[in-house]
C-alpha cells in the first residue's frame, strides 16, 4: 500500500465517545427508569437508629406493606469467605434478625404506591430494640472482656475476623545492626466515597417468563446476579441484570447490596415493579465507608538512610459486616502484602488484621489501603531524614527499586517500573532549591509554605493469580468452601454485515471512558475508525461473564482482552482478503476500511468482506462459519504502575487553613492509550487524596451512632479548593501487560494524601509538630500549633 501511513489512533487524545449524550442531558440513570415507570412501586428501609441491640420487633399499623426479617426466612444470608485459618466467615442477613450491629442496618422494608407515600409509611412504622454495649473502636473491640461484635469462634484475638503475619528469616538479625529505630504511628479517618448518585434499584417481574429484571448503579452486574441468584435460590438465567450510566462508583458500589436482595424478593413476591432511591443520609449511614486504618510502623535504618528492616502492626476497622465478593480480607491484606510499596526491604516482619466494629461495614474505596500505606512509608522517610541528618530526596533515592523484576519480601512480583526516574522527573519539575528559597522569604514575613513528596507504586489489572494468593489451598477431603475469585475478563468481538464492530465486554465501564479507549485499541488492529465499534457493556443478558471494573484493571484486562480479539479478527480478514485478491494473509493490511496487498493502491473493502461472509457464505474460501466472530480472553497476573506527587502547601497557623498552592505528578502508567482520559484520571484521584489529606471525615459518637449525615457536617472539597495539578508522563513497558498499558485510576487518591500530610509537616516545622493522623482539619492543624503536640489519632478514632 501506497501513501501516507494509516492513522495510530492508539496514544491520541481523541474526545470520549461516550461525552456527547451525558453532557446533553440524555444519560439514563436509574432516578430516570424509575421516573419513567409510572406503574411501578417505591420502597423505603426501616433502620435501625442504634449500633447495638437486641431486636423485639419491627411493627406498622394496618395499610402499611411492612416485610421483616421472618418474611424472608426462606431467603439465603450474604456469606463472602476466604480459604484462611484465620479468617472468620459471618452470615449477613439481608434484613437484620435477632440483633442489630450498626446505626443504618436495614430491619424491614415498607412499599407503597409513590416515593412520598413509602417516606411517610415509614414513619409510622415502630422499632423496638434492647439496647446492647456498643464496640465503637478498634482499642474497645480488643480490649479483654469487649463485647462480641458476633457470637461466633474467634480462632485469636475476640473480634478478630482476619489475622495475615509475614517475618522473614533475616528480620531479626537486620533489625539488630541498625544504627537508628525511627518508630511513628499514622492512621487515617474514615470517608465515605460519597458518589454523585447514590444507590439506586429498580426491580421489574416478568409474569410471562418468571424473570426478573434489575437496574442497579453497579460496578460489577455479573457478580451482582449471581450473589442475588445464591441468595434467592435462582438460577441466574432467570435475573437479568442491567447498570445504566454510574453517576460515580469509587469501589463503594461494586459490593453485593442486601438493600438489592430484598427488592428483587419484593418485586418477585408481589409481581410488581419496585424502585428504591438511596437517599444522601442513608448514603452516609449503611453505604459502604472506607479505610478506618492505624498503621505502627518501625524502620531499623543505617546512619546513610539504607532501609535494612520493616516492621508493621497494621490494624483495620472493617465495620459489623463483610464485603461480598472481595470480603472484609480486602483492607488487610492488602496492606500486608503491599506495605513496602516502590521500596527495597530486605527483610520484613508485619501483622496486619481486620478488626469488626459496631459500624457500617468497609468496602474498598479508590485506591482501598494504599493511602494509607503511602502514607506510612512517605512519612517514615520523611521523619527518618530529618533524625538522620539527611536530605528527603536523597534517602528515598537510596531505597527505591531499580533492579527489576524485583521479588517483595510477602512474594510480590513488581515488573518493569521507573520509580527513580519518576523521582527525579518530578523534584527537578518542582525545583527544590527555588521553592526553599521561597519557603525561607515567606517565613520572614509569617507565612509558612511546606512541600511534601510522595513516592509510590501501584499493583494494577491483576487477575484471578492475585485474587487466589489470599486464600490457602483447599486440603484434600475437605468441603469445598464457596469462594468467589474476581480476575479473568472474556469479551466477544463481531463484525456484523455491514462492516460495523460490535464489542461486548463483561467489564462494566462507570466513568472511565473505557468504551472510547477500547474502540481506539480495536481500530488500530482492524484498521477501521473508533466510531465504528459500538461497545456493549453492564448488561448480563448481552455480555459475557465478566468481573466489572475496579482495582484499575479495566484497561489493562478488558483491554487485553479486546486487543486479542482484535488480532484475531484481523486473522480471519486476511484470510478472507488474500482468496479474493491472490497472495498471502501476511501480504494484506488493513487501514482506512479496506483490505489491501502490500504496495497496491486499492484493495476490497472490510464491508463487502463482511456482507459476503454472511449473505455468500458459499464464497468463503475455506468452508469456514459464515460468521465474523473472536473472543477474547486475558487473565495477567498484574502490573506495576508508579508516580511520585510533589504537593505544595501554605498553611494559617492563626486559623489552621491549609491551602494547596501547586500540585505536581511524576507517573509512568506505561503506554497511554488515550492520555486525554489518563490525565482526566490523575486529576479526578488528586481531588478524591486532597479530601482524603484536609477535608472528609466520617465521625461516630461514644453509642457508635453517625454525627455526619450530611452534606452540612460531611465536607467534600469543592473546584475552590483544588490545585492545578501539573503532570509529567514517562513510559515503561512491561511484558506483564499486552497492550502495553499499566492502570492509572486510582494513583491519584494513593499518592495525594501523604505528599500534602509531608508537606503540612514541612510547613509546620518550625512549631515543631508533624501530621499523622488525616485529615489534618483547621481545628486539627491550629490545636497542633497551639499546644505543641503532633496531630495524632487519640484512642476513641479520632485526633487530637
Amino acid at each position: 500500500m501506497t501513501g501516507a501511513e494509516p492513522p495510530t489512533w492508539t496514544g491520541r487524545a481523541l474526545p470520549r465517545l461516550e461525552d456527547p449524550a451525558i453532557v446533553r442531558g440524555w444519560g439514563r440513570y436509574v432516578g430516570d427508569i424509575a421516573a419513567r415507570d409510572q406503574s411501578c412501586l417505591h420502597a423505603r428501609f426501616v433502620r435501625s437508629a442504634v449500633a447495638a441491640g437486641r431486636l423485639i420487633s419491627v411493627t406498622a399499623p394496618p395499610g402499611v406493606t411492612l416485610f421483616t426479617a421472618a418474611d424472608l426466612a426462606e431467603v439465603k444470608p450474604i456469606r463472602a469467605v476466604l480459604n484462611r485459618p484465620d479468617f472468620v466467615a459471618v452470615d449477613t442477613p439481608i434484613l437484620a434478625t435477632g440483633t442489630v450491629r450498626f446505626v443504618g442496618e436495614p430491619v424491614g422494608l415498607v412499599i407503597a404506591a409513590s416515593e412520598a407515600e413509602a417516606e411517610d409509611a415509614l414513619e409510622l412504622v415502630d422499632v423496638e430494640i434492647e439496647p446492647l454495649p456498643a464496640v465503637v473502636s478498634t482499642e474497645q473491640a480488643l480490649a479483654p472482656g469487649a463485647p462480641l461484635v458476633h457470637a461466633v469462634e474467634y480462632p485469636g484475638d475476640p473480634n478478630t475476623v482476619v489475622d495475615g503475619r509475614i517475618h522473614t528469616e533475616g528480620f531479626d538479625a537486620a533489625f539488630a545492626r541498625a544504627d537508628r529505630i525511627v518508630e511513628i504511628q499514622v492512621s487515617s479517618a474514615r470517608q465515605s466515597a460519597m458518589p454523585l448518585e447514590a444507590r439506586a434499584a429498580h426491580a421489574a417481574y416478568d409474569r410471562a417468563s418468571g424473570r426478573s429484571t434489575l437496574h442497579v448503579t453497579t460496578q460489577m452486574p455479573h457478580l451482582i446476579r449471581t450473589g442475588v441468584a445464591d441468595s434467592l435460590g435462582l438460577r441466574e438465567d432467570d435475573l437479568r441484570v442491567v447498570a445504566p450510566d454510574v453517576g460515580g462508583g469509587f469501589g463503594a458500589k461494586m459490593a453485593l447490596a442486601r438493600e438489592d436482595v430484598a427488592l428483587v424478593w419484593a418485586s418477585r413476591r408481589l409481581r410488581r415493579a419496585i424502585a428504591w432511591l438511596e437517599t444522601r443520609e442513608e448514603n452516609f449511614l449503611a453505604a459502604w465507608h472506607s479505610r478506618e486504618q492505624v498503621y505502627d510502623i518501625t524502620g531499623a535504618f543505617t546512619a546513610d538512610g539504607e532501609l535494612l528492616a520493616l516492621r508493621g502492626d497494621l490494624v483495620c476497622d472493617v465495620g459489623a459486616y463483610s464485603c461480598y465478593p472481595v470480603t472484609w480480607g480486602v483492607e488487610p491484606l492488602m496492606a500486608m502484602a503491599e506495605l513496602p510499596g516502590a521500596y527495597r526491604v530486605r527483610e520484613y516482619s508485619v501483622r496486619s488484621r481486620a478488626i469488626v466494629t459496631n459500624k457500617c461495614p468497609i468496602a474498598p474505596y479508590r485506591g482501598v489501603s494504599r493511602p494509607v500505606q503511602v502514607l506510612a512509608m512517605e512519612r517514615l522517610f520523611d521523619v527518618a531524614a530529618a533524625e538522620l541528618g539527611l536530605d528527603r530526596v536523597a534517602i528515598r533515592a537510596r531505597n527505591l527499586i531499580t533492579e527489576f523484576p524485583h521479588r517483595s519480601p510477602s512474594g510480590l512480583v513488581l515488573d518493569q517500573a521507573s520509580h527513580l526516574e519518576t523521582l527525579q522527573a518530578a523534584t527537578e519539575r518542582a525545583d527544590l532549591a527555588d521553592f526553599r528559597d521561597r519557603q525561607e522569604r515567606a517565613r520572614a514575613q509569617g507565612r509558612y509554605l511546606g512541600l511534601g513528596i510522595a513516592c509510590f507504586a501501584e499493583r494494577t489489572g491483576y487477575g484471578t493469580p492475585a485474587f487466589a494468593a489470599r486464600s490457602r489451598p483447599i486440603q484434600l477431603g475437605r468441603e469445598p468452601a464457596p469462594l468467589i475469585t474476581p480476575g479473568y475478563e472474556r469479551v466477544v468481538l463481531t463484525m456484523d454485515p455491514s462492516g460495523a464492530l460490535t464489542l461486548r465486554i463483561g467489564a462494566s465501564p462507570h466513568g472511565q471512558g473505557l468504551r472510547t479507549t477500547l474502540a481506539q485499541l480495536v481500530c488500530d488492529e482492524l484498521g477501521l475508525e473508533p466510531g465504528a465499534v459500538r461497545v456493549i457493556a453492564s448488561d448480563t443478558d448481552a455480555t459475557p461473564y465478566g468481573w466489572g471494573s475496579f482495582a484499575s484493571r479495566a484497561m489493562v484486562i478488558a483491554g487485553g482482552a479486546s486487543l486479542l480479539a482484535a488480532r484475531e479478527l484481523a486473522a480471519r480478514l486476511r484470510v478472507l482478503a488474500a482468496a479474493r485478491l491472490g497472495g498471502l494473509p501476511d501480504d494484506i493490511e488493513l487501514a482506512g476500511g479496506q483490505a489491501v496487498r502490500a504496495g497496491e493502491e486499492s484493495g476490497v473493502s472490510l464491508a463487502t468482506l463482511a456482507r459476503d461472509t454472511y449473505l455468500n457464505a458459499h464464497l468463503i474460501p475455506d468452508k469456514g462459519e459464515p460468521a465474523l466472530e473472536a473472543v477474547g480472553r486475558y487473565d495477567p497476573s498484574g502490573t506495576f504502575a508508579n508516580a511520585c506527587h510533589v504537593a505544595e502547601v501554605e498553611v494559617d497557623p492563626l486559623t489552621g487553613q491549609v491551602s494547596v498552592t501547586r500540585f505536581l505528578v511524576a507517573e509512568d502508567a506505561g503506554r497511554l492509550i488515550n492520555p486525554a482520559i489518563v490525565d482526566g484520571q490523575i486529576h479526578g484521584g488528586v481531588a478524591q487524596g486532597v479530601a482524603n489529606a484536609l477535608y472528609e471525615e466520617l465521625i461516630y459518637d461514644e453509642r457508635g451512632v453517625l454525627v455526619t449525615t450530611s452534606l452540612m457536617d460531611y465536607l467534600p472539597p469543592t473546584i475552590a479548593e483544588m490545585p492545578g495539578i501539573d503532570i509529567v508522563h514517562l513510559d515503561t513497558r512491561s511484558a506483564e501487560s499486552i497492550t502495553g498499558a499499566k492502570g492509572v485510576g486510582e494513583g491519584g487518591t494513593i499518592g495525594a494524601p501523604a505528599a500534602i500530610a509531608n508537606a503540612v509537616s514541612d510547613a509546620l516545622a518550625p512549631f515543631g509538630v508533624g501530621v499523622f493522623h488525616l485529615p489534618a482539619t483547621p481545628h486539627r492543624v491550629r490545636t497542633a500549633v497551639r499546644t505543641g503536640a503532633d496531630i495524632r489519632r487519640t484512642e476513641k478514632g479520632t485526633a487530637s
